[in-house]
């Protein structure tokens, strides 16, 4: 497949520069004056979250940071569960359910014993993967951490972009329409009806997020969480929403012993929200789809006081609801809405495309991967998007492209990138807590995806499927 070319086609390369976040940059990740209709809202954002938040000085500086910026060999954490398969084939191949098209890693800290584990790599080692095997039908397979010493050229770009999966809406719209004739009339026609019937249908929630967002105020809002369970399920990227928004504020306002002392280490508590999540809905390893996450508040506050009691349950109540409208209006919504004339948009494709097309592209890419037939040409979107990608990535000098939602841990290797050095070793954890390499590996980095229903963070009910690398970003995560 043909890379797209960024520079023939600059609104492309815009829209992958607005789904980028900047870390580096004075005005706070996010601030982007030419495309975000809400720039007041997303600068005073950042100057609540950084200045008012126990722990917001660890979204500027934190130990990943630390070695993104720094000349030297970065040490990297890769798991697995078919180590046997990847070493026979030589190759680690990337996922599109990682940073679009990178392969999932987090951090690792060399030290004299061995090599000390982020939270987020200790919890996917230790935890999340030995769990997820065992409810797969591939309870067989071990689980093998996987070692990757990076070495980036001279000339890598050391600035601190992430990518905000939140913010592809756009791309996915535009790589569908530019696709859309490999469904047929009838199947267009489906598509198009079910992802307007679906933004129709929420509409009372649009607008009272968005009346949040532009009047934050005290004030209570005894209909948001009815609305916004009623809409994650004809919204599904909202589920994601109320997850990441979860997951920010229980990094940054724990006040618990754990969190101060990896905070003294530079890195966020992840293990409160795979908490949630886990301890919450038990069983749900392997398979819990965030396009499901709804829990009402009440059931939230109980389980919050359970995992962090730190935690005041009327202070998160108030912050998700300002901080869930906020990212629902500033992602959903296209520059030219009108708010308080919603009553008068004509419920058909083209103009809903105008008034919402971040949101109608999420949709589409996730009704997409419903149709009966997308297992024979999934490929045409996950992989030119991947393309796009490394293009981009690769123009900015971009290796190690992160999760630019939150700072936490997750970093992708970018396939593609050009010189990039790197060698492997299958290691072992040790009774200190610490990886050890055991052997290395001769693997090569492959610029193809890995199917991202066949990943070890995937529901194999319906697939069945095997895979050559674990991918997922996060269970059961088919956005990016």
């Amino acid at each position: 497949m043909n890379s797209p070319d960024l520079h023939s086609t600059p609104d492309l390369h815009n829209m992958w520069a607005d789904a980028h976040v900047s870390y580096s940059s004075p005005s706070g990740p996010g601030v982007n004056y030419r495309a975000d209709p809400f720039a007041e809202q997303t600068a005073a954002w950042h100057a609540r979250l950084t200045q008012t938040a126990p722990n917001g000085g660890l979204l500027s500086d934190n130990a990943m940071f630390e070695s993104l910026r720094s000349k030297g060999t970065l040490h990297l954490l890769h798991v697995t569960q078919s180590f046997d398969r990847i070493a026979r084939h030589g190759t680690l191949r990337p996922s599109g359910g990682c940073l679009v098209g990178s392969l999932y890693c987090a951090p690792l800290t060399p030290t004299a014993e061995g090599l000390r584990m982020h939270n987020l790599a200790e919890y996917i080692l230790t935890k999340e993967a030995p769990a997820s095997m065992a409810r797969s039908p591939f309870s067989g397979r071990a689980v093998t951490p996987l070692v990757l010493e990076i070495t980036i050229p001279q000339g890598g770009y050391r600035g601190l972009v992430g990518t905000d999966y939140l913010r592809l809406g756009s791309i996915h719209l535009r790589n569908y329409r530019d696709r859309e004739n490999l469904l047929g009339p009838k199947e267009q026609h489906v598509l198009r009806e079910a992802v307007v019937s679906r933004v129709k249908n929420s509409a009372d929630f649009l607008s009272l997020a968005t009346a949040i967002t532009l009047n934050p105020g005290p004030a209570e809002h005894k209909a948001f969480p009815r609305l916004l369970s009623e809409t994650i399920p004809q919204l599904p990227i909202l589920g994601y929403i109320y997850f990441e928004a979860l997951s920010e504020y229980l990094m940054l306002y724990s006040r618990s012993h754990r969190t101060r002392q990896l905070a003294e280490r530079g890195e966020f508590n992840n293990w409160l929200y795979k908490r949630v999540l886990f301890e919450g809905f038990p069983g749900t390893a392997g398979h819990f789809d965030l396009a499901r996450f709804r829990p009402s508040f009440a059931l939230l506050e109980q389980l919050l006081s359970q995992v962090d009691p730190s935690i005041e349950a009327a202070h998160a109540r108030a912050h998700l609801t300002a901080r869930i409208s906020y990212l629902a209006a500033a992602r959903f919504l296209g520059p030219g809405q009108i708010t308080d004339q919603w009553h008068r948009v004509r419920w058909d494709f083209d103009q809903v495309t105008e008034s919402f097309g971040p949101l109608l592209g999420h949709l589409i890419h996730r009704e997409l991967r419903h149709f009966h037939r997308y297992p024979d040409f999934y490929h045409f979107f996950d992989e030119y998007k991947a393309a796009q990608a490394w293009n981009y990535w690769n123009y900015m000098g971009i290796a190690l492209p992160f999760n630019g939602t939150m700072p936490k841990g997750e970093i992708g290797i970018n396939p593609a990138y050009p010189e990039l050095g790197y060698r492997v070793w299958r290691a072992e954890l040790g009774d200190d807590g610490l990886l050890h390499p055991a052997e290395e590996v001769a693997l090569r980095l492959e610029t193809r995806l890995v199917n991202t229903r066949h990943t070890l963070m995937r529901d194999r009910r319906a697939s069945g499927g095997d895979d050559t690398s674990t991918g997922g970003r996060r269970l059961a995560d088919t956005l990016l």
